[in-house]
C-alpha cells in the first residue's frame, strides 16, 4: 500500500539521521538526510508497492554504514580545504573549491550499491543476478526467511534488525488477517449459532480471508493459497477423508455422515497450513 511504502522510507531515512546524531553537525545532518531522501526517490521511481521499496533500500545497505562514509568524506573535503589553506591557496579559490566539493554539504549523495565505477561487466552481471533473484525468490535454501528470522534476535544483522516483532510492526493488517484466520479455525469444535444462515466460524474466515486478498504484501498467489487453503481443506480434504472412511458401507448418508465428521478437522488443518504460508512469505518479504 502506498502509505505502507512511504513508511519504510521514512523509517529508514529516521534510522540514518539517528546515527548521525553526534557524528555530523545539525546543519551537515540536515543536508545528508534531505540527500538520502532524494536519492531514494530517485531509485524509487515512483513505485508505490512496498515489497520493490524494500528492495530499494536493502541495496543502499545499512544506515549507519552511509553514515560514516558521509563523515568519512567530509573529513577528508576539511582536510584538503587545510591542506589548501597552508599551501597559500587563496579565500576565493577556497570558496569555489568548497562551492564544487563541500566541506558541509554536496549537491550529490554518494553513490550507493551500484557504484558507476563499477567495471561495465561487473554491472552486467549484477543486474542479471537481481533479476533472477526477484523472478524467482522461492529457489534459495528451504526455509531460509523463517531461519534469518530465527537469528535475528542473537544477531540483528543477519535480517538487517528485521524479526518477528519488527513484522508485526510493520505489517499489523496482515498480522491481524492470520489472527482472525486462526479464530475462525478455533471455533469449528464450538457448537454455536449460525448468523443468518452461516456458520459462525464461516463468517469469521470470510473477513480474515478479505483482509488477506486486499492485502499488497502477498503475491497474488499466496493470497489466494492462504485464504483459500481452509476452504480446499474443508471440500477436498473431507471428501476424501469421508470417502475413506465409508469403507464398504454404501449409499450417500454414509458418505455424508463421515463427511461433516470430518470436514471440520479438514478445515482447521487447511487454515494451518495457510496461515504457516502467510507468515513464512511476509518474513520473507526481503
Amino acid at each position: 500500500m502506498i502509505e505502507r511504502a512511504d513508511q519504510l522510507v521514512l523509517n529508514y531515512v529516521s534510522k540514518a539521521a539517528d546515527a548521525a546524531h553526534g557524528v555530523l553537525r545539525a546543519d551537515q545532518r540536515l543536508d545528508f538526510s534531505r540527500r538520502l531522501r532524494a536519492r531514494i526517490e530517485a531509485e524509487r521511481g515512483g513505485s508505490q508497492n512496498a515489497r520493490e521499496v524494500a528492495k530499494v533500500l536493502a541495496r543502499f545497505g545499512d544506515p549507519v554504514a552511509l553514515v560514516e562514509r558521509e563523515a568519512r568524506r567530509l573529513a577528508e573535503a576539511e582536510a584538503a580545504a587545510a591542506g589548501a589553506d597552508q599551501s597559500g591557496v587563496s579565500a576565493a579559490d577556497r570558496r569555489g573549491a568548497e562551492a564544487g566539493q563541500g566541506t558541509g554539504s554536496t549537491m550529490r549523495f554518494p553513490a550507493i550499491v551500484d557504484d558507476r565505477d563499477t567495471p561495465p561487466g561487473v554491472r552486467a552481471y549484477r543486474q542479471i543476478a537481481q533479476e533472477r533473484l526477484a523472478r524467482s525468490p522461492g529457489r534459495g535454501m528451504p526455509f531460509a526467511g523463517l531461519r534469518r528470522a530465527a537469528m535475528a534476535g542473537a544477531n540483528p544483522m543477519t535480517t538487517a534488525g528485521r524479526d518477528a516483532r519488527t513484522i508485526v510492526k510493520e505489517h499489523p493488517r496482515e498480522t491481524a488477517a492470520m489472527v482472525i484466520l486462526v479464530v475462525a479455525a478455533l471455533l469449528v469444535p464450538f457448537d454455536l449459532p449460525l448468523l443468518a444462515i452461516f456458520p459462525i466460524p464461516l463468517v469469521v474466515w470470510a473477513g480474515g480471508a478479505v483482509m488477506v486478498l486486499f492485502s499488497e504484501s502477498w503475491d497474488p498467489r499466496d493470497r489466494f493459497l492462504g485464504a483459500g487453503a481452509p476452504l480446499l481443506g474443508y471440500t477436498v480434504g473431507g471428501v476424501l477423508v469421508g470417502g475413506l472412511r465409508v469403507g464398504s458401507e454404501p449409499g450417500l448418508n454414509a458418505f455424508l455422515t463421515q463427511f461433516w465428521a470430518v470436514s471440520g478437522i479438514m478445515f482447521m488443518i487447511g487454515t494451518g497450513f495457510g496461515v504457516v504460508w502467510l507468515a513464512y512469505r511476509l518474513l520473507d518479504i526481503n
